[in-house]
Protein backbone atom coordinates (compact mmCIF):
# COMPACT_ATOMS: atom_id res chain seq x y z
CA UNK A 1 0.00 0.00 0.00
CA UNK A 2 1.78 3.07 -0.80
CA UNK A 3 3.00 5.71 1.57
CA UNK A 4 -0.10 8.82 0.36
CA UNK A 5 -2.80 6.47 1.99
CA UNK A 6 -0.84 5.82 4.70
CA UNK A 7 -1.04 9.37 5.41
CA UNK A 8 -4.50 10.36 4.32
CA UNK A 9 -6.89 11.17 7.36
CA UNK A 10 -8.94 7.96 7.35
CA UNK A 11 -12.29 10.65 7.69
CA UNK A 12 -11.61 12.09 4.43
CA UNK A 13 -11.46 8.58 2.85
CA UNK A 14 -14.57 7.51 4.38
CA UNK A 15 -15.88 10.82 3.27
CA UNK A 16 -15.16 10.49 -0.36
CA UNK A 17 -16.22 6.52 -0.58
CA UNK A 18 -19.32 7.60 1.62
CA UNK A 19 -20.59 10.51 -0.75
CA UNK A 20 -19.29 8.42 -4.28
CA UNK A 21 -21.83 5.39 -2.62
CA UNK A 22 -24.53 7.56 -2.10
CA UNK A 23 -24.54 9.38 -5.44
CA UNK A 24 -23.79 6.33 -7.37
CA UNK A 25 -26.14 4.50 -6.03
CA UNK A 26 -29.06 7.02 -6.42
CA UNK A 27 -28.72 6.23 -10.34
CA UNK A 28 -28.57 2.40 -9.94
CA UNK A 29 -24.68 2.32 -9.50
CA UNK A 30 -22.06 0.82 -7.95
CA UNK A 31 -19.51 3.66 -7.81
CA UNK A 32 -16.58 2.11 -9.03
CA UNK A 33 -15.33 4.72 -11.00
CA UNK A 34 -15.29 6.59 -8.55
CA UNK A 35 -13.03 4.52 -6.02
CA UNK A 36 -11.05 4.33 -8.82
CA UNK A 37 -10.68 7.44 -8.89
CA UNK A 38 -9.68 8.27 -5.33
CA UNK A 39 -7.30 5.48 -4.94
CA UNK A 40 -5.60 6.34 -7.86
CA UNK A 41 -4.94 9.93 -6.55
CA UNK A 42 -4.05 8.40 -3.35
CA UNK A 43 -0.82 6.95 -5.74
CA UNK A 44 -2.47 3.66 -5.17
CA UNK A 45 -1.50 0.33 -7.52
CA UNK A 46 -3.69 -0.66 -10.14
CA UNK A 47 -3.53 -4.48 -8.63
CA UNK A 48 -4.88 -3.29 -4.90
CA UNK A 49 -7.20 -0.94 -6.95
CA UNK A 50 -9.17 -3.33 -9.10
CA UNK A 51 -10.44 -5.82 -6.61
CA UNK A 52 -11.64 -3.19 -4.31
CA UNK A 53 -13.48 -1.14 -6.59
CA UNK A 54 -14.83 -4.30 -8.28
CA UNK A 55 -15.80 -5.55 -4.50
CA UNK A 56 -17.15 -2.04 -2.81
CA UNK A 57 -18.97 -1.92 -6.37
CA UNK A 58 -20.46 -5.27 -5.91
CA UNK A 59 -22.32 -4.42 -2.50
CA UNK A 60 -23.52 -1.15 -3.36
CA UNK A 61 -24.75 -2.08 -6.81
CA UNK A 62 -26.53 -5.08 -4.90
CA UNK A 63 -28.52 -2.22 -2.39
CA UNK A 64 -29.31 -0.31 -5.29
CA UNK A 65 -30.71 -3.19 -7.33
CA UNK A 66 -33.46 -4.19 -4.11
CA UNK A 67 -34.22 -0.36 -3.40
CA UNK A 68 -35.08 -0.38 -7.20
CA UNK A 69 -36.76 -3.49 -7.63
CA UNK A 70 -38.86 -3.50 -4.59
CA UNK A 71 -40.30 -0.16 -5.93
CA UNK A 72 -41.68 -2.14 -9.28
CA UNK A 73 -38.93 -0.36 -11.74
CA UNK A 74 -37.03 -4.08 -12.56
CA UNK A 75 -37.62 -5.16 -16.35
CA UNK A 76 -36.55 -8.53 -16.43
CA UNK A 77 -36.71 -9.06 -20.30
CA UNK A 78 -34.64 -6.30 -20.88
CA UNK A 79 -31.65 -7.11 -18.13
CA UNK A 80 -31.43 -10.90 -18.50
CA UNK A 81 -29.85 -10.94 -22.34
CA UNK A 82 -27.79 -8.56 -21.17
CA UNK A 83 -26.32 -10.29 -17.95
CA UNK A 84 -26.06 -13.32 -19.97
CA UNK A 85 -23.44 -12.02 -22.38
CA UNK A 86 -21.85 -9.49 -20.23
CA UNK A 87 -20.59 -12.02 -17.54
CA UNK A 88 -18.62 -14.14 -19.53
CA UNK A 89 -16.75 -10.85 -21.40
CA UNK A 90 -16.57 -9.57 -18.03
CA UNK A 91 -14.84 -12.25 -16.52
CA UNK A 92 -11.90 -12.78 -19.66
CA UNK A 93 -11.55 -9.06 -19.35
CA UNK A 94 -11.18 -9.27 -15.57
CA UNK A 95 -8.31 -11.75 -16.23
CA UNK A 96 -6.70 -9.29 -18.50
CA UNK A 97 -4.97 -5.68 -18.39
CA UNK A 98 -6.14 -2.55 -18.34
CA UNK A 99 -6.55 -0.80 -21.34
CA UNK A 100 -3.59 1.84 -22.97
CA UNK A 101 -3.93 5.39 -22.20
CA UNK A 102 -5.43 6.54 -25.30
CA UNK A 103 -7.99 4.02 -24.80
CA UNK A 104 -9.41 5.63 -21.82
CA UNK A 105 -8.78 8.80 -23.45
CA UNK A 106 -11.54 7.55 -26.08
CA UNK A 107 -14.16 6.39 -23.12
CA UNK A 108 -13.69 10.15 -21.21
CA UNK A 109 -14.91 11.50 -24.48
CA UNK A 110 -17.92 9.08 -24.97
CA UNK A 111 -19.01 9.80 -21.47
CA UNK A 112 -18.87 13.57 -21.66
CA UNK A 113 -21.16 13.71 -24.76
CA UNK A 114 -23.55 11.37 -22.63
CA UNK A 115 -23.30 13.47 -19.82
CA UNK A 116 -23.96 16.77 -21.73
CA UNK A 117 -27.40 15.56 -23.10
CA UNK A 118 -28.16 14.07 -20.26
CA UNK A 119 -27.81 17.08 -18.11
CA UNK A 120 -29.69 19.13 -21.50
CA UNK A 121 -32.61 17.01 -20.91
CA UNK A 122 -32.55 15.24 -23.75
CA UNK A 123 -34.68 12.12 -23.88
CA UNK A 124 -35.08 11.75 -20.14
CA UNK A 125 -38.94 12.18 -20.20
CA UNK A 126 -39.84 11.02 -23.41
CA UNK A 127 -42.05 7.78 -24.19
CA UNK A 128 -40.01 4.67 -24.12
CA UNK A 129 -39.63 2.92 -27.53
CA UNK A 130 -40.27 -0.53 -27.88
CA UNK A 131 -37.48 -3.63 -26.32
CA UNK A 132 -34.42 -4.49 -28.59
CA UNK A 133 -34.55 -7.51 -29.95
CA UNK A 134 -32.10 -10.09 -28.31
CA UNK A 135 -28.92 -10.01 -30.84
CA UNK A 136 -28.40 -6.29 -29.92
CA UNK A 137 -28.88 -6.59 -26.50
CA UNK A 138 -26.52 -9.69 -26.37
CA UNK A 139 -23.99 -7.56 -28.54
CA UNK A 140 -24.38 -4.49 -26.00
CA UNK A 141 -23.81 -7.01 -23.45
CA UNK A 142 -20.91 -9.08 -24.44
CA UNK A 143 -18.89 -5.17 -25.65
CA UNK A 144 -19.83 -3.51 -22.24
CA UNK A 145 -18.87 -6.59 -20.14
CA UNK A 146 -15.63 -6.97 -21.42
CA UNK A 147 -14.79 -3.02 -21.21
CA UNK A 148 -16.14 -3.46 -17.10
CA UNK A 149 -14.03 -6.02 -16.63
CA UNK A 150 -10.76 -4.79 -18.64
CA UNK A 151 -11.21 -1.61 -16.18
CA UNK A 152 -12.30 -2.73 -13.28
CA UNK A 153 -15.87 -1.13 -13.65
CA UNK A 154 -19.27 -2.83 -13.10
CA UNK A 155 -20.33 -0.91 -16.69
CA UNK A 156 -23.61 0.98 -15.59
CA UNK A 157 -21.58 4.00 -16.73
CA UNK A 158 -21.98 2.66 -20.44
CA UNK A 159 -25.03 0.59 -20.17
CA UNK A 160 -27.73 3.28 -18.10
CA UNK A 161 -27.27 6.43 -20.27
CA UNK A 162 -27.63 3.90 -23.45
CA UNK A 163 -31.10 2.78 -21.94
CA UNK A 164 -32.55 6.11 -21.14
CA UNK A 165 -30.97 8.36 -24.55
CA UNK A 166 -31.89 5.59 -26.98
CA UNK A 167 -35.04 5.39 -25.00
CA UNK A 168 -35.15 1.83 -24.03
CA UNK A 169 -37.04 2.45 -20.60
CA UNK A 170 -37.27 5.23 -18.28
CA UNK A 171 -34.69 6.72 -15.96
CA UNK A 172 -35.58 4.55 -12.89
CA UNK A 173 -36.27 1.24 -14.60
CA UNK A 174 -32.76 2.27 -16.20
CA UNK A 175 -31.62 2.28 -12.87
CA UNK A 176 -32.93 -1.07 -11.77
CA UNK A 177 -31.39 -3.05 -14.75
CA UNK A 178 -27.95 -1.56 -14.66
CA UNK A 179 -27.77 -2.21 -10.84
CA UNK A 180 -28.53 -5.86 -11.69
CA UNK A 181 -26.25 -5.89 -14.63
CA UNK A 182 -23.49 -4.09 -12.47
CA UNK A 183 -23.65 -6.64 -9.19
CA UNK A 184 -23.16 -9.67 -11.99
CA UNK A 185 -20.29 -7.58 -13.96
CA UNK A 186 -18.98 -7.12 -10.45
CA UNK A 187 -18.79 -10.55 -9.58
CA UNK A 188 -17.01 -11.92 -12.85
CA UNK A 189 -14.66 -9.42 -13.38
CA UNK A 190 -13.06 -10.26 -9.75
CA UNK A 191 -13.57 -13.86 -10.41
CA UNK A 192 -11.45 -13.05 -13.47
CA UNK A 193 -9.04 -11.45 -10.80
CA UNK A 194 -8.84 -13.50 -8.14
CA UNK A 195 -8.90 -16.57 -11.32
CA UNK A 196 -4.51 -15.21 -11.32
CA UNK A 197 -4.05 -16.42 -7.76
CA UNK A 198 -4.02 -12.33 -6.58
CA UNK A 199 -6.26 -11.66 -3.42
CA UNK A 200 -8.17 -8.91 -2.48
CA UNK A 201 -7.04 -6.04 -0.06
CA UNK A 202 -7.98 -5.47 3.29
CA UNK A 203 -8.46 -2.20 2.66
CA UNK A 204 -12.06 -3.32 0.93
CA UNK A 205 -13.19 -5.06 4.45
CA UNK A 206 -12.24 -1.17 5.97
CA UNK A 207 -14.63 0.45 3.89
CA UNK A 208 -17.60 -1.84 3.58
CA UNK A 209 -19.46 -0.59 5.95
CA UNK A 210 -18.84 3.15 4.97
CA UNK A 211 -19.90 2.41 1.25
CA UNK A 212 -22.74 0.54 2.58
CA UNK A 213 -24.15 3.68 4.11
CA UNK A 214 -23.81 5.61 1.46
CA UNK A 215 -25.49 3.03 -1.03
CA UNK A 216 -28.59 2.49 1.49
CA UNK A 217 -28.87 6.52 1.42
CA UNK A 218 -28.58 7.28 -2.09
CA UNK A 219 -30.72 3.93 -3.48
CA UNK A 220 -33.80 5.32 -1.23
CA UNK A 221 -33.39 8.78 -2.50
CA UNK A 222 -33.00 7.56 -6.38
CA UNK A 223 -35.84 4.88 -6.06
CA UNK A 224 -38.51 6.54 -4.23
CA UNK A 225 -38.36 10.17 -4.09
CA UNK A 226 -36.10 11.44 -7.05
CA UNK A 227 -38.18 12.26 -10.63
CA UNK A 228 -36.86 11.70 -14.04
CA UNK A 229 -35.27 15.05 -14.50
CA UNK A 230 -33.42 14.88 -11.44
CA UNK A 231 -31.86 11.27 -11.98
CA UNK A 232 -30.87 12.78 -15.39
CA UNK A 233 -29.06 15.46 -13.43
CA UNK A 234 -27.75 12.83 -11.12
CA UNK A 235 -26.98 10.32 -14.15
CA UNK A 236 -24.86 13.66 -15.35
CA UNK A 237 -22.62 14.06 -12.76
CA UNK A 238 -21.91 10.30 -12.65
CA UNK A 239 -20.90 10.47 -16.18
CA UNK A 240 -18.35 13.79 -15.37
CA UNK A 241 -16.95 12.40 -12.52
CA UNK A 242 -16.41 9.06 -14.33
CA UNK A 243 -15.01 11.12 -17.19
CA UNK A 244 -12.35 12.80 -15.25
CA UNK A 245 -11.52 9.62 -13.95
CA UNK A 246 -10.65 8.02 -17.14
CA UNK A 247 -8.98 11.23 -18.53
CA UNK A 248 -6.65 11.34 -15.38
CA UNK A 249 -5.68 8.18 -15.34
Amino acid sequence: MSDTLHTCSPLVLGLAFFLAAALYASVGHGGASAYLAVMGLLGMAPVEMKPIALTLNIVVSLLAFIAFARTGHFRPRLCWPLVAASMPAALLGGWLQSPEPVFKLILAAALSVGAWRLASGCNVEKPARLAPRWPTLLLLGLTIGFLSGLIGIGGGIFLTPLLVLWRWCPAKPAAAISAAFICANSLAGLGGFLATGRAIPPLAWLLLPVVLAGGWLGSRWGSHRAGSPALGRALAAVLVLAAAKFAAF
